[in-house]
């Protein structure tokens, strides 16, 4: 039977990105139509995908990830906690929760660092997400291609969450802006300390605005 990526991803419990990152690497074929869409044989894909299953494990848990970038949104924090929570009971799973306060631009949280690790160790059975930037602003692919190497299911429930997109990335640049600016901190450049005046007046700007 030839179905869709999305019909696909959906039989076997992956992302659609895994099946392309298979087709790359030559781990399966599909064939196009006239529209150049992609169509895959479900027998030949459970054929790959069944040794990836059989890696689960009764002591493997379901982990769920919650992040904010700033003390002052602990409120988002506890309600991506509680969708997580509730999402996973529909499904009857326990799931585990990390929460981590940090930039989706900090790879080095502690959350982060133990959730790395966890699925490192083949520990983690699937990974549930409220959406992608919740892990990291950029660079989640990376961590998505371990859970594909480990065996660990990703699930994101798309829930962007009201208004903490934009109030994260104000968060993010302001970080950028910091750090920047330290650097250039004790330079007797004329231009260096003009750009950290700049930088620092956009700094304020931005924390002066009322978030959407």
């Amino acid at each position: 039977m030839k179905v869709s990526i999305k019909a696909a991803a959906e039989a076997l419990g992956v992302r659609e990105e895994t099946l392309r990152r298979w087709e790359q690497a030559g781990k399966i074929t599909s064939e196009r139509t006239v529209g150049g869409h992609r169509r895959y044989d479900l027998a030949s894909l459970r054929a790959v995908a069944e040794p990836r299953a059989s890696k689960a494990s009764p002591d493997r848990v379901t982990l769920g990830y919650a992040r904010v970038s700033s003390q002052d949104q602990l409120p988002d924090l506890h309600r991506q906690m509680g969708l997580l929570e509730v999402y996973c009971a529909t499904k009857g799973w326990t799931v585990e929760i990390i929460a981590d306060r940090g930039s989706g631009l900090n790879y080095r949280k502690r959350g982060l660092r133990e959730l790395i690790k966890r699925i490192c160790e083949g520990d983690v059975e699937r990974l549930v997400l409220t959406h992608q930037d919740r892990l990291l602003r950029f660079g989640a692919e990376l961590v998505f291609a371990l859970c594909e190497h480990f065996g660990t299911e990703v699930v994101i429930i798309n829930e962007a969450g009201e208004g903490s997109f934009e109030e994260d990335l104000v968060q993010d640049v302001l970080e950028i802006i910091t750090v920047f600016s330290a650097r250039l901190y004790g330079s007797r450049s004329h231009t260096n300390k003009q750009v950290m005046q700049r930088l620092q007046e956009v700094a304020d700007e931005i924390s002066r605005q009322d978030p959407p």
